[in-house]
């Protein structure tokens, strides 16, 4: 299919050199699109259709058993496909894979015995190292056939994971495939708890969406959003893989860069700035600029001179400001207002003018410093620096809004004089993104997705909604993982912000990366930190995979230091305080190594004040730590996280350094145990929790 691309002689078939261009930029991104992608298999599952209730000819037909495409052992006279990532068909343009989202490929993932979906046969493909290695058989209306767990599918989601995070289109359950098949006019939330697979969820519906509404999509847009760039770097490759280049990739820091960000908040004034009545306050002070006429405007016109009192262009600044127009918008129909007006009196004095002199009055020096006088331009950042560093300014704008203490936690300690001097936080720039938007809209997407939205700020929310007005959205997230202090407390509330209320909810609770041992140890934090959240189950049972040590010192034990490292004690036995972090350190070292004897990702994840230590010592022991994001690979498997940006990553196995370290580093014990539970979920086969301080009390005894 490639080379047919790369023969296609384009050289006399466009009429100018623009469609040229424009064609061969075209085919460019085909040739991409067709790449061979190193121990991807082309397809991964087949479906035997009943003879009876064939399916329809259309987009990914099969063939019958004697086709192209066809393989042995079915009905005769039933219909047969070979599901993949991406159609493929063959030089004679006859079908050979269907690509997952074609609709005849969705029994697939939804056929079962209690509802076969008139499939007889449904085959899985098991591949190592882009081998054809094994298949595993479901004969749906086969009474005698025993209903089991599908063992390659457990294989291909316990397979270690190294390099960046993969699609799970061989894997994808009933229910995830609900959601993902989901139309583009409606915008669904997924809540979703630690290996539900909530990310991959958003990722496969916007492969399907685009599958299904390619053109439509092609010509407003699509965004993932994540929470940090090395989240984005771990999952860019999902969608290449499957055959989809086109999407952008960002964080809500980038997409509302006005400015650079080198300042922070203190916690308690990133509340006040990231709370919606701040968008009241920009609002008013947007509009405050607006002020009434209190000279008539003359237009002069060869020898006449055409007056529009005072009053006249204050109704037609009510007027405007009535139909709650953009800011910007409205100052550019006001030039127009004004001299509409001078034309009523052109006419009524047997003028005939047209629209050219509508626009030459609209460009008259009269009209302009009116214009300028009575509805001046704003620069959202000046605006924002404005309100941040003038008392009076901001209190005349938030009186009734925002309470006076509320009003000097905002305020800049001292004055800025300009807006390169300003160390604008990331709140600030959100302010300045919904101050730019008053002044001139935002553009809209086609679809957006948001991961890990839980943390986001209503402020945040907003300036996300700005750019899926006119789209839809896939809000992705775990408000039992919510690690900010605005951290949202309902989907509900989110949605409300975001622009959706209508927005569908839906819950996975079933758990497929996250061992049950680990996930039910995590859980334990849930009841003091989000009452009432249903608990992940996971279906994955794997005794062992969960380990944790308290690491004393050779006084404590009795022992020698070289007898010391990786010595477990019961729970509680060693006294609170400083002391045996050199002890921590080297059993920490000690449990990498081990890891690293397994095959598969390993992650050190500690809390961040901890990160330089632990990496000092992994060096002194010869090992190499990669930064998240970074691609593992087969020679570097061992990534160094602080917890901080652990969210959304997985290892094979994770190795958590001082858990109660993890909690006291953030600023109350609600997100610290928040922080502690996302720590604790991003390992697919083992967990290895190291202690020098006791546990924090809600996890209880092992």
């Amino acid at each position: 299919m490639r080379e047919g691309v790369e023969a296609l002689d384009l050289s006399n078939v466009t009429a100018n050199w623009v469609n040229s261009r424009v064609l061969e930029s075209q085919m460019t991104t085909r040739i991409k699109e067709l790449a061979d992608l190193s121990h991807t298999p082309l397809f991964f599952g087949r479906l035997d259709y009943l003879r009876t209730g064939e399916p329809e000819s259309g987009p990914g037909a099969g063939e019958p058993e004697s086709g192209p495409g066809a393989g042995s052992g079915g009905e005769q006279g039933a219909f047969r496909f070979y599901i993949g990532r991406r159609h493929v068909h063959d030089a004679d343009g006859d079908p050979m894979v269907v690509d997952w989202r074609a609709p005849v490929s969705q029994p697939f993932y939804r056929a079962s015995r209690k509802d076969p979906l008139n499939v007889g046969l449904r085959r899985r493909f098991g591949y190592t190292g882009g081998e054809l290695s094994a298949y595993e058989d479901e004969r749906l209306t086969d009474p005698a056939e025993e209903s089991r767990t599908s063992r390659l599918l457990q294989a291909e989601i316990e397979r270690p994971r190294v390099g960046p995070m993969r699609d799970i289109v061989a894997t994808i359950q009933p229910e995830q495939d609900e959601i993902v098949r989901s139309g583009l006019g409606g915008t669904v939330c997924v809540q979703g708890g630690p290996g539900t697979g909530k990310t991959a969820v958003g990722l496969h519906r916007v492969a399907y969406l685009l599958y299904a509404h390619r053109e439509r999509l092609a010509r407003t847009g699509t965004l993932v959003i994540g929470p940090n760039r090395s989240f984005l770097h771990y999952i860019e490759q999902v969608l290449p893989a499957l055959g989809e280049l086109e999407v952008k990739q960002s964080t809500v820091d980038d997409l509302v860069g006005h400015v650079e960000l080198r300042g922070t908040d203190p916690a308690a004034t990133a509340v006040i700035k990231g709370d919606a009545r701040m968008a009241v306050v920009l609002r008013r002070a947007v509009r405050s600029h607006v002020t009434a006429p209190t000279e008539p405007v003359v237009v002069v016109r060869g020898s006449r001179r055409w007056r529009i009192p005072a009053y006249e262009l204050a109704e037609i600044v009510e007027e405007l400001l009535a139909r709650d127009m953009r800011y910007g918008a409205a100052r550019e129909a006001l030039p127009q207002r004004i001299a509409h007006s001078v034309l009523v009196r052109m006419e009524e004095s047997g003028e005939a003018p047209d629209d050219r002199v509508q626009d030459a009055v609209a460009r008259n020096p009269a009209v302009k410093a009116a214009v300028k006088a009575v509805w001046p331009p704003v620069d959202p950042a000046k605006l924002v620096l404005r309100l941040l560093s003038d008392a009076e300014f901001l209190a005349a704008h938030a009186e009734g809004v925002l309470s006076e203490e509320e009003q000097r936690a905002v305020l800049w300690p001292k004055p800025v004089r300009s807006v390169r001097a300003a160390k604008w936080s990331a709140a600030d720039a959100v302010l300045i993104d919904e101050a730019t938007d008053l002044v001139r809209r935002t553009h809209s997407l086609g679809h957006v997705v948001l991961d890990e939205a839980q943390d986001l700020s209503p402020m945040q929310y907003r300036a996300v909604g700005r750019r899926c007005t006119t789209g839809s959205a896939t809000v992705l997230g775990d408000l039992a993982q919510g690690t900010t202090p605005w951290a949202t407390g309902s989907w509900r509330e989110a949605l409300e912000h975001l622009g959706k209320p209508d927005a569908a909810v839906e819950e996975l609770t079933a758990g497929f990366r996250v061992p049950r041992e680990v996930i039910s140890y995590a859980s334990r934090l849930l009841p003091h930190m989000s009452p009432g959240l249903a608990e992940v189950h996971s279906v994955r049972e794997s005794p062992g995979s969960l380990e944790v040590r308290q690491v004393r010192t050779a006084q404590e034990v009795g022992e020698s230091p070289e007898a010391l490292e990786g010595a477990e004690a019961p729970e509680g036995a060693a006294p609170e305080g400083a002391g045996g972090t050199e002890e921590l350190d080297g059993a920490v070292v000690a449990a990498c190594r081990e890891a690293l004897g397994r095959e598969g990702s390993i992650g050190l994840i500690a809390a961040d004040a901890r990160v330089e230590t632990l990496g000092a010592a992994l060096a002194a022991a010869g090992l190499t730590a990669l930064t998240p994001g970074s691609e593992t690979t087969a020679e570097s498997r061992l990534t160094l996280v602080p917890a901080s940006l652990a969210k959304g990553l997985e290892y094979d196995y994770v190795v958590l350094d001082e858990p109660a370290a993890v909690v006291a580093g953030e600023p109350d014990e609600r997100t610290g145990l928040r922080r502690l539970y996302v720590a604790l979920t991003r390992a697919v086969s083992g967990l290895t929790v190291l202690h020098r301080e006791p546990l924090p009390a809600q996890l209880g005894e092992v």
